[in-house]
């Protein structure tokens, strides 16, 4: 297959087939280590199975004609191309002094927790929520502090009594997830501002994951948390094109830190680290990402939301004991599958056994996790309702057994 076959005719033909395979993907070639079997339709890492915006394909290409790969530097034009996006999709204006390029957001977790509080000072997570946030502050010697999300009208909230409570155990610093991975929520301009008062009122530090910042579905707007601070507040934005695009593996992303004192802070932790180093191609995916990758953007979001809607009617109609959060962006969809009365390690089996689906279990997020499951929705609506038809029938399968040992 050529790299002409792989960028194609169409750029946004979300249903061509695209062979993941013997690519080194974690997604794909990692099924036999973590299923046990590489018989499973694989919905979990958080990628997706497109091609990237061809822009971004054909700025690598060219890249990669140039013989030499040495060190690189992150260009001016790099920043600008981050300020002009966030400015135009979001209305946030990000100033250049501000920004510190990472190579990754995962990375910037663990260099916070290091650059702004002790060993044992407590970090607020609000659980369930992407694992790094957990081990990122296990991993380095601080003390993780749970703030769960509530499920209250139809939707999950944070709890801010509560997270005021936290918040007074002398905690230094809390790591937000904006949009959330992986209930799906876009938090509203109120709950914001309310986190916000808190923030104040006990001197907390927040890191705000927001690298899915751009997938938000209609009816919906991502509001970013640093736009709505003063200059007093204690905000770093961590953004990234990476999910945003389907480039992660470039592994580049951006920390947006107003504060000179928390710049050099963190910047302190990643010269010790050796965190600096520019990659010249993760470079040009990112500010390919953002200069020409707008229409693809808009393209993608309608049929994730196809996807989506997929999923839930699918579910409504046919496996009503599985129930699907209202997500309002990312391509993760969070099932709840309580009433299927599983243990966690009963239901990871059943959904690889019996199902031939491999998702990513709920426990992974931590306790309140415990009974769902992640799906990864960024595939082909092909294979998602083949994935469907099979978790259909395993339940069917699971609930006419149940009912007949009852019988008896």
């Amino acid at each position: 297959m050529t790299t002409h076959d792989l960028i194609g005719a169409d750029v946004f033909d979300f249903d061509r087939v695209i062979q993941r395979e013997e690519t080194d993907s974690v997604k794909f070639d990692a099924r036999k280590a973590v299923f046990g079997t590489d018989q499973v339709i694989p919905l979990w890492v958080a990628d997706m199975d497109f091609a990237a915006p061809q822009a971004v394909s054909l700025a690598l290409e060219a890249r990669a004609r140039h013989p030499v790969y040495g060190y690189s530097l992150f260009p001016e034009s790099l920043y600008q191309s981050l300020i002009e996006w966030f400015a135009a999709r979001h209305g946030w204006r990000i100033e250049r002094d501000w920004i510190m390029m990472a190579p990754g957001v995962v990375p910037s977790l663990h260099a916070a927790a290091m650059a702004f509080a002790k060993e044992g000072d407590g970090i607020i997570i609000q659980p369930p929520v992407y694992p790094p946030f957990f081990s990122s502050v296990q991993k380095t010697g601080r003390r993780v502090i749970e703030n769960p999300l509530r499920w209250q009208d139809g939707e999950y909230r944070m709890d801010l009594e509560h997270l005021d409570a936290c918040a007074a155990q002398g905690a230094k610093m809390l790591i937000l997830c904006s949009p959330h991975n992986p209930v799906g929520r876009i938090w509203r301009e109120e709950e914001l501002q309310a986190l916000l008062e808190i923030t104040r009122k006990h001197n907390l530090l927040v890191l705000s994951d927001d690298i899915h910042c751009d997938l938000v579905f209609a009816g919906h707007r991502q509001q970013m948390l640093a736009s709505l601070a003063t200059p007093a507040d204690r905000i770093i934005t961590a953004v990234a094109p990476s999910k945003t695009f389907n480039i992660p593996g470039m592994g580049l992303s951006a920390l947006v830190i107003p504060d000179p004192a928390h710049r050099q802070a963190m910047k302190r932790v990643f010269e010790t680290l050796h965190m600096e180093q520019a990659n010249p191609f993760s470079i040009v995916a990112f500010e390919t990402a953002y200069r020409q990758g707008g229409a693809w953007l808009d393209a993608l979001l309608p049929y994730l939301e196809g996807n989506r809607q997929t999923v839930m009617e699918f579910l409504r109609q046919h496996v009503p004991q599985i129930r699907c959060a209202p997500t309002q962006g990312t391509y993760l969809l969070w099932l709840d599958c309580r009433t299927l009365g599983m243990s966690d390690t009963q239901l990871k089996a059943f959904f690889i056994q019996k199902a031939g689906v491999g998702l990513n279990p709920g426990i992974s997020f931590g306790a309140a996790g415990s009974g769902f499951m992640r799906l990864n929705i960024g595939t082909r609506r092909q294979v998602l309702k083949q994935a469907l038809e099979q978790i259909r029938d395993a339940v069917q399968s699971h609930c006419a057994t149940a009912l007949s040992r009852q019988s008896r």
